[in-house]
């Protein structure tokens, strides 16, 4: 059988952050969750019914605010994954956590009904700039929701955080970055603050002040340095984590393996297509299709994802993979790449080209020179 990852989105959201640009939809009331949850359930069993020579061993609820999701929605949710799908002893089930909309009891109840990675959306530790992104939780509030996570028995925790963002210095954000790595979750994620069109940021972003490039350019390897001193490895530009508690879900993408996107705003690769779902919930609720986009992979597509996303990763690319998708020699087909290795942004070792810290912070104009 082959593997599947699955992703479920769960668009609802008290109310979104200044920052966000993901399909999320503020609701209160919970009135439509029932509803979504039940849709997503019968999407469920139709894909099965017609793909029943997968194995799941990654499971990602995502959002939007997951945890809003009430929790007989999410046993609901998590008996249908079972029933539709054979799913591997030991699959990484995965949800995302927004520290003011759950608690302790909250917590419990996910974990007893078999999820088993809690991802906690933190992104700062300082007051001043959690108020400034718009977040609706404290740090105080982090630390309770992380301290409840491990009495419930999460024992592989990631945090998010957030670099580049308003009021940011370096010192804050090296503040963050030592309060977090002291509580020892298993995995941290740091991204970069992108303005996004028809945010709040967006709308004011004339106003907004920010750390300049090389301040973000410091961050970003200041974050290595700090995390790599208690223990923590880069595996993928913006990831870090313990030995062996890669996010397994996220490595589906980057690796180009199967998987299917169930909600609104969804997306899936299956047997070489691709294809995404538009953020309608509307027409999702009254069980219409809502696929937008849909494309086959072609060869020289494969080729370039697998330079774009391989090179993201620790590890990056090597020649032979290459010639094996390919049928063509790296270098030759990318003649810029030996001038990025001269100068330091690339790096040569066992076989393999990857980005040295330098480079992983200018990858996408790189990758642009590489493959454009």
């Amino acid at each position: 059988m082959k593997s599947l990852g699955v992703y479920l989105h769960i668009p609802f959201c008290i109310k979104k952050c200044n920052y966000c640009d993901f399909c999320s939809f503020p609701d209160r009331s919970g009135e439509r969750m029932y509803e979504y949850t039940k849709e997503l359930i019968r999407r469920m069993r139709v894909f099965a019914a017609e793909h029943s020579d997968y194995r799941v061993d990654t499971v990602y609820f995502g959002g939007g605010t997951p945890t809003l999701l009430p929790s007989e929605c999410f046993g609901a949710i998590m008996s249908a994954l079972y029933e539709c799908f054979e799913v591997t002893d030991g699959a990484e089930i995965s949800v995302e956590c927004n520290p003011a909309t759950i608690d302790r009891e909250g917590l419990a109840s996910l974990r007893a009904i078999g999820i088993n990675r809690l991802s906690i959306g933190l992104q700062s530790a300082n007051e001043n700039e959690l108020k400034a992104l718009g977040r609706l939780h404290s740090f105080e509030d982090f630390c309770r929701c992380y301290s409840d996570a491990r009495e419930a028995g999460f024992d592989n925790i990631s945090v998010d955080l957030m670099y580049g963002i308003p009021e940011q210095t370096l010192e804050s954000f090296e503040n963050t970055l030592r309060r977090v790595a002291e509580l020892s979750p298993e995995h941290i994620s740091a991204y970069g603050l992108k303005i996004e069109d028809g945010t709040v940021f967006g709308r004011i972003r004339e106003s907004l002040i920010l750390p300049d490039e090389d301040e973000e350019a410091e961050m970003y390897l200041l974050c290595k340095s700090v995390l790599r001193e208690h223990g923590y490895s880069r595996y993928e530009i913006s990831n870090f984590s313990r030995e062996g508690r890669e996010s397994r879900h996220n490595l589906r993408y980057w690796r180009l393996d199967d998987n299917i996107g169930f909600g609104v705003a969804a997306h899936s690769l299956i047997d070489g297509e691709r294809f995404g779902n538009s953020r309608d919930i509307d027409a999702f609720l009254r069980g219409e299709d809502i696929v937008e986009e849909r494309s086959s992979v072609s060869a020289e597509e494969r080729v370039r994802e697998y330079v774009m996303l391989g090179l993201r990763l620790e590890h990056g690319i090597s020649a032979d993979e290459y010639r094996a998708i390919s049928g063509r020699e790296m270098q030759e087909d990318m003649p810029k790449m030996r001038g990025f290795i001269d100068s330091g942004f690339l790096l040569e070792k066992n076989g393999r080209i990857c980005f040295s810290d330098k480079g992983f912070f200018v990858s996408n104009a790189i990758l642009s020179e590489l493959l454009y």
